[in-house]
């Protein structure tokens, strides 16, 4: 996926959803330091919180094909590590003892938050909105009806008045569009 690193978490989930393996990658990126570090000082141990993330994305993975961008991807997530580690809580009964070494490890993760990525994020995401309103309105349509909303090829049609190739070949020219667009 061509500028994908510029992509909001939902517009890569909805890719990976629809087959692209590349922008899973990138939301693994996104996410895994901070997914981790929550898990870690939830924990408190080093390999239950790796068994934990592991858990976690695996769920991700299956339940990929039932997500909608009702929420960010990113609560999603964590909502998704929250229930978890309630389970796991559950079945222990008890909070083990933190590690003598757990906080110096969970400050050894990077935490990639600061306000000029998020500036960066904001001016990605309007370079973004800028591109959309650049397309024909045809595409523009499709794009904003697949990605916004959600809607299949054939609701689109239906909306459009257009058949279901017709839609496919628009989404797919205003896709290529957006990345070269974003991508220069």
């Amino acid at each position: 996926m061509n500028g994908a690193a510029d992509s909001s978490d939902e517009m890569l989930m909805l890719a990976w959803v629809g087959g692209d393996a590349s922008a899973f990658e990138l939301l693994y990126a996104r996410h895994r330091g901070p997914l981790y570090r929550f898990l870690l000082r939830q924990l408190r141990d080093p390999s239950l919180a790796d068994e934990l993330f592991q858990d976690v994305w695996q769920r991700v993975i299956g339940a990929r094909e039932g997500w909608t961008p009702d929420a960010a991807f990113r609560t999603w997530l964590f909502r998704i590590a929250h229930n978890r580690l309630n389970d796991h809580w559950r079945a222990l009964k008890y909070r083990p003892p933190a590690p003598v070494d757990g906080e110096e490890r969970a400050n050894r993760q990077p935490d990639p938050s600061n306000p000029e990525r998020e500036l960066s994020e904001f001016e990605q995401r309007r370079q973004l909105q800028r591109a959309i309103e650049a397309l024909p309105d045809e595409q523009r349509v499709v794009v904003l009806l697949r990605l916004e909303q959600d809607l299949s090829l054939e609701e689109i049609g239906a909306i459009t008045g257009s058949g279901r190739e017709t839609v496919k070949s628009r989404l797919r020219y205003a896709m290529d569009k957006l990345r070269a667009g974003l991508n220069p």
